[in-house]
């Protein structure tokens, strides 16, 4: 059963999931619309569907993640690291791909794509944590 921090976080996670959507179809549309010159700049194309692609699947990872954080042996503040930094990771590994290369003559990323960094450290921080944590949890469980 999930603890009311985990159903707040979910809650949250599955509101903000339609964006995900709506930036799907705004990169459709910048693939119909010829004048918008999305289809000219590669770089873009890549940096942008990275950012959609890391955004979805975060955001599902992140609710994977609360399915566990409850049952893993951790204090109640490294269980706020696991439902904050997974997360997170879905807001700053896709803002730095799309910020990175907002102007359509873009032709390397600016200083926006270390946030990328960022985002890959609290995901790195919040996935340990969460797997320690579960690890924990089975060895008291078979003690």
């Amino acid at each position: 059963m999930l603890s009311q921090e985990s159903r707040r976080t979910a809650g949250i996670l599955l509101v903000v999931l339609p964006t995900v959507i709506y930036g799907g179809v705004g990169l459709l549309g910048f693939l119909l619309d010829r004048s918008s010159g999305y289809m000219e700049n590669p770089l873009r194309q890549n940096l942008f569907r990275a950012g959609h692609a890391h955004a979805g699947v975060l955001l599902v990872l992140s609710l994977v993640a609360l399915r566990y954080v409850d049952e893993a042996k951790l204090s109640g503040g490294w269980k706020w690291v696991v439902r904050s930094f997974i997360p997170s990771a879905a807001i700053f590994l896709p803002a730095a791909f799309f910020f990175s290369v907002l102007s359509p003559r873009a032709s390397q990323p600016n200083a926006f794509i270390y946030m990328a960094f960022v985002g890959a450290v609290a995901l790195a921080i919040g996935l340990v944590t969460l797997g320690v944590g579960l690890l924990r949890a089975g060895r008291t469980a078979s003690e």
